[in-house]
């Protein structure tokens, strides 16, 4: 399954992963990060951008649900 990489705290979206199951792990925002598969971030910018060696969804605006269907969705367009 996916190894993910979640932004705290935003802990209650790594746990709705997890019961999808997704390998999810928290990070700090200015960690420089690698080996997963896919990101969760609170939002996309500039500064952001090129943090990361694998592809990003920004949650900005959606509900858990709404976040979980679309990680879906990038994994599988992956």
């Amino acid at each position: 399954m996916a190894k993910i990489a979640v932004e705290k705290p935003f802990a209650d979206i790594k746990e709705a992963l997890e019961e999808q199951g997704y390998e999810a792990e928290l990070f700090e925002s200015d960690e420089n990060i690698s080996g997963f598969d896919l990101g969760v971030v609170r939002t996309l910018n500039d500064g952001n951008v090129d943090q990361f060696d694998f592809p990003v969804v920004s949650i900005d605006g959606m509900s858990i649900d709404d976040v979980v269907a679309r990680v879906r969705q990038a994994l599988e367009q992956a």
